[in-house]
C-alpha cells in the first residue's frame, strides 16, 4: 500500500502531534512532553483548536493549517474523529502517521467500518500508517519518543516490534532495569496498514538494527510476512514470541486484536521455515534480548559452565539435557591448564567446579582459559554467593576480562541483597545476567537455535535424480468431477495420486458379493477388503475393514459383515461396495503422509507416524509447498517416526530418498491445486525399504483463488521457462534458478576471467562461498527475478550464464546484474536473459529497474542502450547509473525464442 519507504515514520525531520494538550494525564500531553522535553532534534508541531499555544510551541487548528509536506502525523484523538484527520494528511501530503486512538476493529463491527474507511483514504493517498490502537514509536538514536511511554530507554541496536502496547511498557521497564538499548521500539497495533511484514523489511535493510524482537498475537499478511521473514533471517536474528498457544488464547488474541488465529502447530512450522526463533514466554523473550543486545552471537552449542558451586552447575547441565544438549567436553590442553593452578579437587570436567573458597582471580584465570580453547562456543559464569566469595570482585574482574573480546559470556549471580551490586557492573559492562541458571542456559540455546537455522537456511538441497513427471490433465478432470459435499472416493482419490507418481497399491472395486470373489482370486490371495462408501470417511471405525482374507469363502463372509457393520454404523450411508488390494502382511514401518488447506497459511503438507494410533501418538510434524529433497527431509527428521526409519533391531531402513520423492510430490500436487481442503494417505506401508500408500482419501472445497496465490511460498515459476538459440546456434534453454542450482554457479564462477569477476562483483574474488552460493540460488520468487541458461546441447547441466533483478520490498523498483562466462560472451545470451527479467519484471508491476554498470565495461553499457535504459554517469565514482521505466516502448530483441 502506497510508497514502501517508512523512513519519514521513523526518520523524520516534523512531527505534527494531533491531539497534543497541556491537560496532565492525557496522551496528547504525554507525546508533547515526550518529543518537546525528549530532546527530539526536529521540529514538533502540535495541532488541536483549543490552544494557540502548546510547550512554548505554535499550536495549529488542524492538520490543514500545516505546510504541505510534514513528515509524520501522531494522531491522539477520538478514533470517530480520525477519518478526517486522515483526509487532510493526505492532502498535505504528509509522509506517515502514528495513530494512538482506540476503538476500532477490536471492539467490534462499527469499529471495523471505521477502519475501512482511514484505509480506503490512506490507501488512495499513498500515506502510510502505524496502529491505530498503539502506544506509539520510540527511536532512542535520534532522540525520537512519539509515543506515551514515560521514559526513553538507552539507544542500543535492537530492534522491538509488538502488537500489545501493554507488552510494550513491560519491556521498557525491564530495559531500563538491565540497561538494554534499543534501536526502534515500535508499537504496531491493529495493524491497519504497517504490518510485522512491512517492519521487518524496513528493519532488514537499517543498519542500527542488528536483531528483531516480534511480540505477535495475529499476522495479517501471511505470504508477504514469511517473504520478509526468510530474506530477512539471513543476515539478522528474528525472536517472536507468539502468543495464543492454547485455544483459550488464541480466542483472547482474537478478542483483542479483531483477527484470527490460526492452529499454533501451523505457526511454528512457518517460523522453522523462515528461520525465525520462538520462544515461549516473556522471560524468554526478554532473556534473548539481554544476550543478543549485549554479546555476539555464539557459533555453535559448546557450552562451559564456570561456577563455583556444585549444585548450580547441575541445574545448567540439566537443563542443557532437556533441550537435547550437554556440556560441552574438554580437550586434554585445557584440563591441563586447569589442573595447573586450581586445587586438587576441583571437577576435572565440565560444569568446571572451582570450589566454593574460589578467589576473583582464580575466576579471572579461569576464563582466560576458556577463552583461549578451541573447542568452546560460549562461558555461563554461575556465581553462588559463599563466605570466601566476593561477588562484587568476581563481577570487576568478569567485567575487566571481556573487553575487546568477541566470546559469548553470561553470568548467574544467584541471590538477591549481596549480589545486587554485583550485578550493576556486569550490566554496565554489558554482560548479560540472569538469576537461575536455567533461564541462562534456555537463553544461549536459542541463540544457537538461530545459528543453526541460518546454516539449514544455507544448505544446499540435492538434485532430483532424473525429472519428475504428473500427469495435471487427468488430476484436473477427476477434481473437477468432484463433489463438493464430502470426500472423494478412494479410487479417484487413488487416481489423482498415482497421476503425480505416488506409489498406490493395487486397488479395486467390487460392487456386490459375486464380483468381490473373482477379483479377489484374480488379484491373488492373501487380499484385504475395505468398505467403499463416500459417506464414511474412517473405515475401521464402521467396521469396514477386513485382513488377510485367504479364500472365496473368507471373501463373501468379509462382504456381508463389511455392509453390515456400515449400515449398522450409518443407516443412511451410501453403500456402493467394497475395494479389494493385496495384502501386506506384516509391513516394517506403518506412516503418515497428508494435507489440510490451512486458512491462513494455505496448504500445509503432514508427514508423521501412521496406522490406527496417529491420532493417539500424535507424532507429526508440518511444512509447507514448496518442497526440495532437503525441506523434505527435514520435514522427516522432526518427527519421532524418523528414527525407526532408519533401521530398528532386524528391520531394514525405508528408502529416505523415495520418500523425499513422495513428499515432492505431494508438494506438486497441492501447488497445482488449491481446491484441495485434505489429503491423507494413511497408512503408507514400508516393506523392505520401497513406501506404497494402501489407503487414501482428498477433500475437495472450491476457493476463489488461483493456482500459486493459495500458497504462503511463492513456488517455481514454470511458466517463465523459454528456449532460445544463440548467435553461433546454440541451443539454450532458459528458467528461473532453482536451489539446486549451486554447484552449477560454482562450475560457471571456474571459467570466468578475472576481468569478467571485476565487472560483475566489483572487485576480486577467488571463490563464491556458501553463503553467496545460498544467496544466488535460493530465491525468493515474490520479490526477485533470476533466470539461468542452460545448454541444450551438451551431455551435463551447463550454465551458461545468469540474469537477474533483485526487488525492492514494495515490488515497484529493482537492481538488475548480468554474467556470462566468457567463452559464450556476444553470443546474444545475457541481452536475452535480462530482456526476459525486464520482460517478468514489467508484467509483475515493477515501476523502473536500475543498476550500476563500471566506466570500463563497454559491452554491458552497449546493452543497456540496445535495451532502452537511460544512461547517467555518477558524479563520484565515475561509474554510471542505468535506469529504464516501464509504460512505453521497449526495443525488442532478436534472438529467436522456440
Amino acid at each position: 500500500m502506497g510508497q514502501y519507504n517508512l523512513n519519514r515514520i521513523f526518520k523524520p525531520r516534523q512531527v505534527a502531534v494531533v491531539g497534543a494538550s497541556e491537560k496532565a494525564g492525557t496522551i496528547g500531553n504525554a507525546l508533547m512532553r515526550n518529543l518537546v522535553d525528549g530532546g527530539f532534534a526536529g521540529t514538533v508541531l502540535p495541532v488541536n483548536p483549543k490552544y494557540q499555544t502548546l510547550h512554548g510551541q505554535a499550536c495549529f487548528e488542524s492538520v490543514s493549517a500545516l505546510e504541505t509536506g510534514v513528515d509524520l502525523a501522531v494522531i491522539a484523538t477520538p478514533i470517530h474523529g480520525v477519518v478526517d484527520i486522515v483526509g487532510e494528511c493526505v492532502e498535505k501530503k504528509v509522509g506517515g502517521a502514528v495513530i494512538i486512538s482506540a476503538g476500532g476493529k477490536e471492539v467490534g463491527e462499527q469499529g471495523r467500518q471505521i477502519e475501512e474507511k482511514i484505509r480506503r483514504i490512506a490507501h488512495g493517498g499513498g500515506l502510510r500508517i502505524v496502529g491505530p490502537n498503539c502506544m506509539g514509536i520510540i527511536r532512542p538514536g535520534v532522540n525520537l519518543n512519539a509515543s506515551f511511554a514515560s521514559e526513553m530507554p538507552a539507544a542500543g541496536n535492537l530492534a522491538f516490534v509488538s502488537q500489545s502496547g501493554a507488552i510494550c511498557t513491560a519491556i521498557l521497564d525491564l530495559a531500563l532495569k538491565e540497561r538494554i538499548g534499543f534501536s526502534h521500539f515500535v508499537s504496531i497495533g491493529s495493524m491497519l496498514d504497517v504490518d510485522f511484514g512491512d517492519m521487518i523489511d524496513y528493519l532488514g535493510n537499517d543498519s542500527s538494527a542488528k536483531s528483531i524482537l516480534l511480540y505477535i498475537e495475529s499476522l495479517t499478511n501471511f505470504r508477504k510476512f514469511m517473504s520478509a521473514a526468510r530474506s530477512v533471517s539471513r543476515i539478522k536474528p528474528i525472536i517472536v514470541l507468539k502468543s495464543g498457544r492454547s485455544p483459550a488464547g488464541a480466542r483472547a488474541a482474537a478478542s483483542h486484536t479483531g483477527a484470527m488465529a490460526g492452529e499454533d502447530a501451523v505457526y511454528d512450522a512457518a517460523f522453522k521455515r523462515a528461520g525465525i526463533v520462538r520462544v515461549d514466554t516473556i522471560e524468554e523473550l526478554f532473556d534473548c534480548a539481554e544476550l543478543m543486545a549485549k554479546q555476539p552471537r555464539p557459533r555453535g552449542p559448546r557450552l562451559a559452565i564456570l561456577t563455583n558451586g556444585g549444585g548450580p552447575g547441575v541445574m545448567a547441565t540439566d537443563t542443557l539435557a532437556r533441550y537435547g544438549q550437554e556440556p560441552a567436553p574438554l580437550d586434554d590442553e585445557t584440563l591441563q591448564a586447569f589442573d595447573a593452578f586450581l586445587p586438587e579437587f576441583w571437577s576435572r570436567g565440565n560444569p568446571i567446579d572451582i570450589l566454593g573458597d574460589a578467589s576473583a582471580e582464580r575466576f579471572g584465570r579461569a576464563l582466560a582459559i576458556c577463552f583461549n580453547s578451541k573447542n568452546l562456543d560460549g562461558v555461563l559464569v554461575i556465581l553462588a554467593p559463599q563466605a570466601l566469595t566476593d561477588p562484587l570482585s568476581v563481577a570487576e574482574t568478569l567485567a575487566a576480562a571481556i573487553q575487546e573480546r568477541r566470546f559469548p559470556v553470561f553470568a548467574c549471580w544467584m541471590g538477591g541483597k549481596r549480589i545486587a551490586t554485583a550485578v550493576d557492573v556486569l550490566n554496565a559492562a554489558g554482560i548479560p545476567t540472569y538469576d537461575t541458571p536455567e533461564r541462562a542456559v534456555r537463553a544461549f540455546l536459542y541463540m544457537v537455535e538461530y545459528s543453526r537455522n541460518l546454516e539449514m537456511l544455507l544448505e544446499v538441497p540435492p538434485k532430483i535424480a532424473g525429472d519428475m513427471e504428473f500427469d495435471q490433465e487427468k488430476a484436473r478432470r477427476l477434481i473437477i468431477g468432484a463433489s463438493d459435499q464430502g470426500f472423494m472416493s478412494e479410487s479417484d482419490s487413488n487416481e489423482i495420486l498415482r497421476a503425480y507418481g505416488l506409489p498406490m497399491i493395487r486397488t479395486q472395486i467390487a460392487a456386490t458379493e459375486a464380483q468381490a470373489a473373482r477379483i479377489a482370486g484374480e488379484m491373488g490371495y492373501p487380499v484385504v477388503m475395505k468398505l467403499h462408501s463416500p459417506d464414511i470417511t474412517h473405515k475401521t471405525d464402521a467396521g469396514g475393514v477386513r485382513l488377510d482374507l485367504r479364500g472365496d469363502a473368507d471373501v463373501g463372509q468379509a462382504y456381508r459383515q463389511i455392509v453390515s457393520s456400515a449400515r449398522q454404523y450409518k443407516p443412511d450411508a451410501r453403500i456402493e461396495g467394497v475395494t479389494l488390494q493385496p495384502y501386506f502382511s506384516n509391513p516394517d514401518y506403518e506412516i503418515l503422509l497428508g494435507a489440510k488447506r490451512d486458512s491462513n497459511f494455505g496448504p500445509v503438507i503432514l508427514f508423521g507416524m501412521g496406522g490406527i494410533y496417529t491420532e493417539v501418538l500424535k507424532d507429526r510434524s508440518l511444512g509447507f509447498p514448496p518442497m526440495n529433497r532437503l525441506l523434505a527431509r527435514r520435514l522427516m527428521q522432526e518427527t519421532k517416526a524418523y528414527s525407526l526409519l532408519q533401521g530398528y533391531r532386524n528391520r531394514p531402513a525405508a528408502d529416505m530418498q523415495r520418500l523425499e520423492e513422495m513428499i515432492i510430490r505431494l508438494s506438486q500436487l497441492l501447488i497445482d491445486f488449491p481446491d484441495i481442503a485434505e489429503l491423507d494417505m494413511n497408512p503408507v506401508l514400508v516393506k523392505d525399504g520401497k513406501p506404497v500408500a494402501v489407503d487414501a482419501r482428498i477433500l475437495v472445497s472450491p476457493i476463489a483463488v488461483p493456482s500459486s496465490l493459495h500458497l504462503v511460498i511463492g513456488p517455481y515459476p514454470e511458466e517463465d521457462e523459454s528456449h532460445m538459440v544463440s548467435v553461433d546456434g546454440r541451443r539454450i534453454f532458459v528458467r528461473p534458478v532453482k536451489p539446486e542450482d549451486a554447484p552449477l554457479f560454482s562450475a560457471l564462477f571456474k571459467t570466468l576471467s578475472p576481468t569478467t569477476i571485476y565487472y560483475r562483483f566489483f572487485g576480486t574474488l577467488k571463490e563464491l562461498n556458501s553463503e553467496m552460493l545460498a544467496r544466488f540460488t535460493q530465491i525468493d520468487y515474490d520479490r526477485e527475478i533470476a533466470l539461468v541458461a542452460i545448454d541444450e546441447e551438451s551431455e551435463t547441466d551447463n550454465m551458461l550464464g545468469v540474469a537477474r533483478i533483485i526487488g525492492d520490498p514494495d515490488g515497484r523498483t529493482g537492481e538488475f546484474a548480468v554474467l556470462v562466462g566468457d567463452a559464450w560472451q556476444g553470443k546474444g545470451i545475457g541481452s536475452n536473459l535480462l530482456e526476459k527479467c525486464l520482460s517478468i519484471a514489467e508484467k509483475q508491476g515493477f515501476e523502473s529497474v536500475h543498476g550500476i554498470v563500471l566506466h570500463e565495461n563497454r559491452n554491458m553499457l552497449a546493452l543497456g542502450k540496445k535495451l532502452g535504459f537511460d544512461i547517467k554517469r555518477e558524479p563520484d565514482s565515475g561509474d554510471n547509473e542505468l535506469v529504464i521505466q516501464f509504460g512505453g516502448n521497449r526495443p525488442s530483441q532478436d534472438s529467436p525464442t522456440l
